[in-house]
């Protein structure tokens, strides 16, 4: 016979079979209708495609009150720059390292996969018992909690939620940071190229990315940041011509990646590459104790295409000058809780389009007046290079309450079971528990969730054992509200 854990990771996989990149959930919102459908439980989704299943209460937990289980449909899609995995239509390979699961050259996709999986095996179990259940799963959250965000309160009738979207056993969130992106799109102006240019792809590689919230204290080095440093400085020593940047995927990961490419006179190309070979020794030394895999890099034309224009020297001035001044990293620390991020800011895509380069930033705090106070500036940094800007997916914070009911509940139950006080914290990230709060004032709600480590990367992984503890934690914790 499975243990629970066994049939949570079968569940996992399952789901990971099913392609589920934010706003492609349709197939597994499909998938899990028919499940309820199958053990005739009540499911209906609304507008935005977030999903409502009910389970109903065990026998002597009539009176008790319902309890939303809450997570996320969709995942971050990344994955190494030689892996041939398509989103779009290929499974996630999930493999065993040990005590770990891990997926092959891609995200896991555990965040948040496996609340689904824990959803479903809680239900599935008929041994467990339970209050009513509603199991609400959302779609669009990590491009912006957008799917939490069309909720409306009678979508659903709990009014304690416990959030399955926590990435460390044993801790208790109970806050998170609101954020906010920052569209920036500067106009390009071109000039013709020279005769005898040399064209080439300078890149910014094996950088280890990560969750551009949670991971942002880590001193993980950011491409764009790295390239537009690198373009900087030869463009100052050189007669160096840019003809396109790229870098970075999404607004909630660091960028692990970033390229660009450049042209310069084939009689200085050879100094170029001196040049380029101490300023990778630079910043290999800045960055070896987190980056041991960064590179610095002069390789062949990618394109390979016939150009005869590049950026115009006042666009190259502005658009490098933007780059390099732009905030990146923690602004400021919690003045409550110790090592906690309050603000932040992450440079985490540019991209060349036919008339402009296009840059998004994301900024967090746990301070509303400071998340305005940081967008605020990157505004004006960027209007100053003579960009225009657009704020977009902006979301509240959601504010700690230490004395609530449910908290004090699992702060007694914890203990009982594993012989450990749990960690109460909030986190630098955003979570759905923000909206759904603002949404539903009064309502209860906290998260937690099996142990998870480098979410938003291809080195995402999850630790099988964590995920027991957490089944039992939440089988228990349910158990305690018989017929209250």
């Amino acid at each position: 016979m499975q243990t629970p854990t066994e049939r949570i990771v079968a569940r996992f996989k399952d789901i990971s079979a099913i392609p589920r990149c934010s706003k492609k959930e349709a197939r597994v919102r499909q998938w899990l209708m028919q499940w309820a459908q199958d053990r005739h439980l009540p499911a209906r989704s609304d507008r935005a495609g977030n999903l409502l299943i009910k389970a109903d209460a065990s026998a002597g937990y009539e009176d008790a009150p319902a309890i939303v289980l809450q997570g996320h449909l969709d995942m971050v899609c990344e994955k190494t720059p030689d892996s041939t995995h398509d989103f779009s239509r290929d499974p996630v390979r999930v493999e065993i390292d040990g005590q770990w699961l891990k997926a092959r050259n891609t995200t896991l996709g555990a965040d948040n996969g496996i609340a689904v999986a824990l959803a479903m095996a809680l239900v599935e179990d008929g041994a467990v018992a339970h209050p009513e259940l509603e199991l609400l799963f959302t779609v669009d959250e990590e491009s912006g909690l957008n799917g939490a965000k069309k909720l409306t309160s009678d979508f659903f009738d709990g009014r304690i939620l416990l959030n399955l979207d926590s990435e460390t056993e044993g801790e208790f969130t109970i806050g998170c940071a609101g954020g906010q992106d920052s569209h920036i799109s500067l106009k390009l102006d071109f000039s013709p190229l020279p005769e005898n240019q040399h064209i080439a792809t300078l890149r910014v590689a094996g950088l280890r990315g990560g969750h551009s919230g949670i991971d942002i204290n880590k001193h993980r080095a950011n491409a764009n940041v790295l390239l537009a440093r690198t373009l900087d400085r030869l463009t100052r020593d050189f007669s160096l011509r840019i003809l396109s940047i790229h870098g970075g995927t999404a607004h909630n990961a660091i960028a692990r990646d970033a390229t660009a490419r450049i042209a310069c006179p084939v009689a200085e190309f050879g100094a170029v590459q001196r040049r380029l070979s101490r300023i990778e020794r630079t910043l290999q030394d800045e960055h070896s104790r987190v980056e041991p895999q960064l590179t610095v890099s002069l390789g062949a034309d990618e394109k390979k295409e016939d150009t005869d224009r590049s950026f115009a020297p006042e666009t190259t001035e502005a658009c490098l000058k933007m780059l390099v001044a732009m905030p990146n990293g923690p602004m400021a620390m919690s003045s409550e809780m110790a090592n906690l991020v309050e603000t932040s800011v992450n440079l985490a895509t540019v991209r060349t389009t036919a008339a402009t380069v296009d840059i998004l930033t994301s900024q967090r705090s746990s301070v509303a007046s400071r998340l305005t106070e940081i967008s605020t500036r990157v505004e004006a940094l960027a209007t100053l290079a003579g960009a225009r800007v657009s704020h977009q997916n902006s979301y509240p914070p959601w504010q700690p309450d230490a004395e609530s009911a449910l908290l004090q509940r699992c702060r007694a139950l914890y203990p009982r079971l594993f012989g450990a006080d749990p960690k109460v914290t909030a986190i630098h990230a955003g979570l759905e528990c923000a909206i759904i709060g603002d949404l539903c004032p009064g309502m209860q709600m906290i998260s937690f969730g099996p142990t998870i480590e480098n979410p938003h990367s291809p080195d995402e992984r999850l630790q099988i054992p964590s995920i027991g503890r957490v089944w039992d934690f939440l089988t228990a914790l349910l158990a305690s509200y018989k017929n209250q």
